[in-house]
């Protein structure tokens, strides 16, 4: 008799992964729209939402190790706009080999991420004030470095990956997306960094006082976002074969949507990649599929809106339904 209760609590355990629920509605997009227009699961058209998801997914880890500690990244989408600007231009006006170039662009965006999280641990000031300023910095620079003009002269190997297969209509950009994805799990999941992002998160002051660094915990974050930041600026740049000043100026709302759709807390102290990465596949299925039927894109930002509503509400749900077992738990 027993054999059912544990097959019923196994079961529960699974559905309660963060990445079930969205991995369903994945799926069951992909299958309706597919049924509806069938040039959906063409190759070209596979070719196209794997590009999407792939940078989409470099952006939303960026801006997921920031939720892990409660805070957010407003300045994201400038950080990769000032690393694709930086790594096309550079390319361009002084002939800089593509690997010095890649080295170099993904060192500004860490060490913009890193200025950003050491002002916000020194000076305790909101990282919503601290990144926003960050925001109008970085696209300042952006503006004065390009004059509002693009960088054309990008070399054919990195048009070649920004725009080639590994085979079939399996874009090279799943590769950084992967190593990225992974990296990420990794350090959610394996490493001491991780485990004290996740902490301050969930319990800032339990976390001071079993001994993590705050303020190295907040730069390393930032630093990492940063990172991930300039991956996704440098994909992009692959992507559309030119270094082009507006890269990073629509990342904000995708961002943010992705991880919380994914099950990401708000106020920290819980993430998932494998969510955030079906929540990045919601959003790119949604958008290709309002494309396919010729609906006006503002309805795309609408359905947005209406799925960060509805991450959340779920994720309420969850937090009550957690804290009444556990007062169950205590006998409270």
């Amino acid at each position: 008799m027993a054999a059912p209760a544990n097959t019923d609590s196994r079961l529960t355990r699974a559905f309660d992964n963060d990445w079930i629920g969205p991995g369903i509605v994945s799926f069951a997009g992909v299958i309706g729209i597919s049924l509806m227009q069938p040039a959906f699961l063409s190759p070209f058209n596979i070719f196209v939402l794997l590009s999407a998801i792939s940078v989409n997914m470099v952006i939303a880890l960026g801006q997921l190790v920031i939720i892990g500690i409660g805070q957010m990244n407003l300045a994201l989408g400038s950080i990769g706009g000032l690393v694709a600007i930086s790594f096309a231009g550079v390319m361009e006006r002084f002939g800089v080999p593509v690997p010095l170039a890649l080295g170099l662009a993904l060192g500004i965006g860490v060490l913009a991420g890193m200025a950003g999280g050491y002002i916000i641990a020194r000076t305790a000031i909101s990282a919503f004030i601290i990144t926003l300023a960050g925001l109008q910095i970085f696209k300042g620079i952006n503006l004065g470095i390009t004059e509002a003009q693009p960088f054309y002269g990008v070399p054919d190997s990195v048009k070649a990956f920004g725009t080639g297969s590994v085979m079939g209509p399996l874009p090279w950009l799943v590769l950084p997306m992967v190593i990225c994805s992974f990296g990420m799990w990794y350090l959610f999941n394996r490493m001491r960094i991780g485990r004290h992002i996740l902490a301050m998160g969930s319990n800032p002051h339990a976390a001071e006082m079993s001994g993590i660094d705050p303020r190295a915990t907040i730069i390393w974050a930032h630093a990492l976002s940063g990172l991930l930041a300039a991956v996704a600026g440098v994909m992009l740049v692959a992507k559309l074969q030119i270094g082009h000043p507006s890269i990073g100026d629509d990342w904000l709302i995708s961002s943010f949507a992705a991880p919380v759709i994914g099950g990401a807390v708000l106020s920290g102290g819980r993430v998932s990649v494998g969510g955030t990465f079906f929540g990045v596949v919601i959003i790119a299925i949604i958008t290709q599929g309002l494309v396919m039927f010729n609906i006006d894109p503002f309805v795309v930002q609408i359905v947005l809106g209406v799925l960060i509503l509805w991450a959340v509400a779920i994720n309420r749900l969850r937090e009550v339904r957690v804290a009444r077992l556990q007062a169950r738990g205590t006998g409270a």
